[in-house]
């Protein structure tokens, strides 16, 4: 399998198909680069270089102990970048990919990217506090901490058939397909990696990253996103960035990008080539 290998020697999956302009994806919690298979056919097929990876502790990388945080997120993807020598990429992360996003940008600079992407993205921060009222209390992120070390393989069946594609919205079609892989994907990864990484999504601000970013930026999300709800995300981020663009996609959930692919796909290419 194609891995990097970090100075401390986390060994870092990736996938890197086509030639062309660099698209780079980031992934959502706790799933992998297979998330994004959709769109990397999508942009493949239009005749784009598409690279995903797995961030540490997830899929198929190093089920790392440690640094399984937003800066050390980052740093693992500059290794991606150095070592593959990208320029002109455009980088798309959705929800935790977003963040990673943020904080590649803001922590390593634009000169090796063009554009990105934040879709149903976790900044500027989640978790609530004096300075972010709008935000979800604390307790929303010790159960989601209880529920993974009581039962990690049931809460990775309840996330997906669930709030995290709609489908507890009435009359949703039910795809149980998408649950089982979503789930593959979960369990994949390793407990202590995503454990950690519900702190990093959910405490981590980024308000400073975005205020730093001097390319454009799409801000993507669905308006009923019930993962990362969006008054407190989008609508926040896209004010916040200098070269910001807001999207709002009317009735789409959090994994809007399998379950309306089409149309999501669509409102990327627009952004890329416009």
């Amino acid at each position: 399998m194609p891995m990097i290998t970090t100075a401390e020697n986390v060994e870092i999956f990736y996938k890197d198909w086509g030639t062309g302009q660099p698209i780079v994806f980031s992934h959502g919690w706790p799933l992998s680069a297979d998330d994004w298979d959709t769109q990397m056919l999508f942009f493949l097929h239009k005749g784009f270089r598409v690279i995903a990876h797995d961030r540490r502790g997830h899929g198929r990388s190093t089920q790392t102990a440690a640094g399984n945080e937003m800066d050390t997120y980052a740093d693992d993807l500059k290794v991606l970048f150095e070592a593959l020598d990208l320029k002109d990429a455009v980088m798309i992360g959705h929800s935790t990919g977003g963040g990673e996003v943020a904080r590649f940008l803001g922590r390593h600079g634009t000169s090796r990217v063009s554009k990105a992407v934040l879709m149903g993205a976790v900044p500027p921060i989640m978790v609530k506090s004096d300075a972010n009222p709008g935000g979800l209390p604390i307790e929303v992120f010790d159960g989601f901490r209880a529920a993974l070390a009581a039962n990690r393989a049931q809460f990775y069946v309840d996330v997906p058939t669930g709030p995290f594609y709609g489908f507890n919205r009435p009359g949703a079609k039910v795809d149980q397909g998408v649950i089982d892989n979503w789930w593959r994907q979960g369990m994949m990864g390793g407990t202590k990696a995503h454990w950690d990484c519900i702190k990093a999504f959910s405490e981590t601000d980024f308000t400073e990253d975005l205020k730093s970013i001097d390319i454009p930026v799409l801000v993507l999300h669905g308006d009923d996103d019930q993962i990362v709800p969006i008054a407190d995300s989008a609508m926040i981020s896209s004010t916040l960035l200098p070269k910001g663009v807001l999207k709002v996609l009317p009735g789409l959930p959090h994994g809007m990008a399998t379950t309306h692919a089409d149309q999501v796909n669509a409102e990327l290419l627009a952004f890329i080539e416009g």
